[in-house]
Formats: C-alpha cells, structure tokens, sequence
C-alpha cells in the first residue's frame, strides 16, 4: 500500500490531529478512520466517467497511537472492485500531500 505516515507523534498531538481531522473530513466506519472526499476537479478521467455508479472518491486516513496514515489509494464509496479504484494520480497526491502540510501547520505538529 502506498501511504504518507506521520508517526512519534505524542499523545497530544495525535489528539489534536484527531480532533482536526474529525473538524475537517467525513467520519469512517470505525473511530480513528476518516475519509477525505476529493473535489470533482481532482478526479482522473475513469473516476469522472464512473462518478454517478462509484463516486464519490477518497482517500482513508487511519489514526493510530502514535501515527497518522494517509492512503494515497483513491477508492470508492459504492464499489471495492471496479477499474477506477487506483492509486492516487500526481495532481491527487499534491492535493493530499497540501491537506496534510495545512493540517500540520494549523495544529503546531512538528514530528
């Protein structure tokens, strides 16, 4: 899996990287899962194409104890298996690298 981690973060940052990220994305199926849905413009041209039967797209975001993971596999909402569930274009991995330094920035993180 391809993914961005932040980790040795201490407790309190992790708790305010929670907190932001429950402020700022939808809320996954389970605690300390979250999705960061990707504007339309972001889209590459199968995840356009197939927008109305999969869409929308994110990429997940997991906290754990001492780290924060973000995927940079775009996946689907509607569907686990279809031909526009890939890994995140460069414009897409710019997007979430430019979430993650913002998110850094606002909540004084420097691990």
């Amino acid at each position: 899996m391809r993914q961005f981690v932040i980790d040795d973060l201490s407790p309190m940052e992790r708790d305010n990287i929670d907190s932001y990220l429950k402020r700022t994305f939808r809320c996954g199926p389970m605690i300390g899962l979250y999705w960061v849905v990707l504007p339309p413009e972001m889209l590459s041209e199968v995840q356009q194409a197939h927008v109305v039967q999969c869409g929308p797209y994110y990429c997940g975001v997991e906290v754990e104890k001492n780290a924060v993971r973000f995927e940079l596999l775009i996946r689907s909402h509607a569907n686990l298996h279809c031909e526009c569930i890939a890994h995140a274009t460069p414009e897409q991995r710019h997007y979430i690298l430019g979430l993650i330094d913002t998110m850094l920035a606002e909540e004084l993180i420097r691990s």
